[in-house]
């Protein structure tokens, strides 16, 4: 769940979409916390490994506090005086990332979160700083201060304050996204600007919106499935079973919070038919992990009818954590009405202080809910203590969402472990991938680690909200889950090597689709 807000002094709600948030920049969703602590990033839109990783939450992270392991045989323990390795700060390597494309644009960022140096930023994502020290007051100054960090022109990659005039960047009329400095600079970048234009539009349009997942009126209140699991193909089926649907998108258009979205953001509020588009974006975006899981039961052939479940979300960070409530997986429940009980346990070293930090549960989950709890630590460590020790149940399913580690060496180095346990203790596993890319780059590793891939394809559940890469907008926008690999122990013989992994063997390219991949999934693996 994504939902990054401060707190105003009227309703404790504030920021929905700072850059370098998960939905501020969909650079900001990647991690290492599968094996390390720290560890480079991809852009995710992007071909090529990059070097830095986007941040991960220059206000959200922040402001949100006031609203594995390798196999038993090869593994050697560790000393206990040994201090925890780490690698790279991943946010500080972030904003450097943002400084090479838009050189100056994180002192911007800092600057309008009344901070003044990475260090302030740090003390503030750990919980060291209050809501009230970002010196933001009221819904105006919140919508404002974030659109001000989107001016820098993307042409020639000015902010402002580089210009004779700060004044004078504008705005693209088309799709109020991108500034340019001037017709000189809008002109040269059209030809670019022109293939992304309409998408950029939606982003824009949802990044605002996503306030209403934080103030709750996004998601609505959904049905007990009245098809079975495996006949719901894809989010046209989903939203088909919602009964009410237009009543209920109606009665988000015309909420309070709604009506003081379009007072405060200093647009034009959009036709009503734009804006239902955006919300039903956003409740796939906000239902898409719970419902990927689900999938992922299915595909191993797992039956939450038959036995109480666990699932592990390993690597887990802010992205899946960040003002997470309770209920935020209930999907499941209505997914799979009549099941024994699901555990999620969200297991990451940024993992974040909320409602869903607590203990692993040693017991079976209550029959008929689904029990979020999490562990703050590399998945390894919680695997040796936790697991192990039986503190917590071993896992019927692992996810991994965006696990990232076929973007650069050192970000593998630090899955490994995670990987190699995952592997050779045969757990059933489910990672999402953005794009085919990524899918190819992340099959080539997995073959290189001599892991059996049970199947790959287009995930039916993936978010339909489109995502920009922050300060490098004019690339084709990504969606979050857009592909899944599934994957059960270590390979018993040869599998295709990846550049035979063409289009056509079992998955699909293309942006994620309302009717959902339907001839890539199977009722189970083998």
């Amino acid at each position: 769940m994504r939902r990054g807000c401060l707190a105003s002094p009227s309703s404790s709600v504030l920021c929905p979409a700072w850059p370098g948030t998960s939905s501020g920049m969909a650079g900001g969703r990647r991690r290492g916390g599968g094996g390390r602590r720290r560890g480079p990033r991809q852009h995710p839109g992007t071909h090529e490994a990059a070097p830095s990783p986007a941040p991960l939450s220059p206000a959200a992270t922040v402001a949100q506090r006031n609203a594995g392991a390798a196999s038993k045989t090869v593994r050697p323990k560790k000393p206990a005086e040994e201090p925890a390795a780490r690698g790279p700060d991943v946010d500080s390597l972030g904003f450097q990332a943002m400084d090479r494309n838009v050189p100056g644009l994180s002192h911007v960022i800092l600057q309008k979160l009344n901070m003044k140096s990475y260090e302030d930023y740090k003390s503030a994502m750990d919980g060291r700083k209050s809501g009230s020290d970002f010196g933001i007051r009221t819904y105006f100054d919140m919508f404002h201060k974030m659109e001000d960090t989107f001016k820098f022109c993307a042409e020639c990659k000015k902010l402002p304050d580089a210009l004779p005039d700060p004044k004078s960047l504008r705005r693209c009329k088309r799709c109020q996204n991108v500034y340019y400095c001037g017709a000189v600079c809008q002109r040269a970048n059209w030809p670019l600007h022109k293939k992304f234009c309409k998408k950029l539009k939606l982003v824009a349009l949802d990044r605002l919106v996503e306030w209403l997942v934080f103030t709750g009126d996004i998601p609505f209140p959904t049905e007990t499935w009245t098809k079975p699991a495996r006949d719901v193909e894809g989010w046209e089926d989903w939203f088909s079973m919602q009964e009410q649907l237009e009543e209920k998108l109606g009665a988000v258009l015309a909420g309070r919070y709604m009506t003081l979205l379009w007072a405060n953001a200093g647009k034009p509020r959009p036709e009503d038919g734009e804006l239902r588009e955006s919300v039903r974006r956003l409740v796939t975006d906000f239902h898409s992990r719970p419902l990927t899981i689900g999938l992922g039961l299915r595909l191993f052939g797992i039956d939450p009818l038959a036995k109480v479940l666990t699932v592990h979300v390993v690597g887990a960070s802010h992205v899946e954590t960040l003002n997470t409530r309770l209920t935020d997986y209930d999907e499941l429940t209505r997914m799979f009405p009549g099941h024994r009980g699901v555990e999620v346990v969200m297991v990451g070293v940024d993992v974040v202080d909320g409602p869903v930090m607590r203990p692993p549960l040693a017991a079976p989950a209550p029959r008929g809910r689904v029990y979020l709890s999490s562990y703050k630590g590399l998945y390894h460590d919680f695997w040796e203590s936790h697991v192990e020790t039986k503190l917590a149940a071993r896992p019927d399913l692992v996810v991994g969402f965006h696990p990232g580690f076929h973007a650069c060496p050192d970000l593998l180095a630090g899955w490994l472990p995670t990987l190699l346990l995952l592997r050779d203790y045969c757990l059933p596993v489910l990672f999402t991938v953005y794009s085919e890319q990524e899918l190819k780059s992340s099959l080539q590793v997995l073959v290189e680690l001599e892991t059996h891939i049970m199947g790959y394809a287009a995930n039916p559940f993936a978010s339909l909200r489109p995502e920009q890469v922050y300060s490098s907008p004019n690339k084709a926008p990504v969606y979050c889950s857009s592909y899944y690999i599934a994957l059960l122990g270590p390979v018993a013989s040869a599998v295709p090597a990846v550049e035979e992994l063409e289009d056509g063997d079992g998955w699909q390219g293309g942006e994620p689709s309302a009717t959902g991949a339907a001839g890539g999934i199977a009722p189970g693996l083998g």
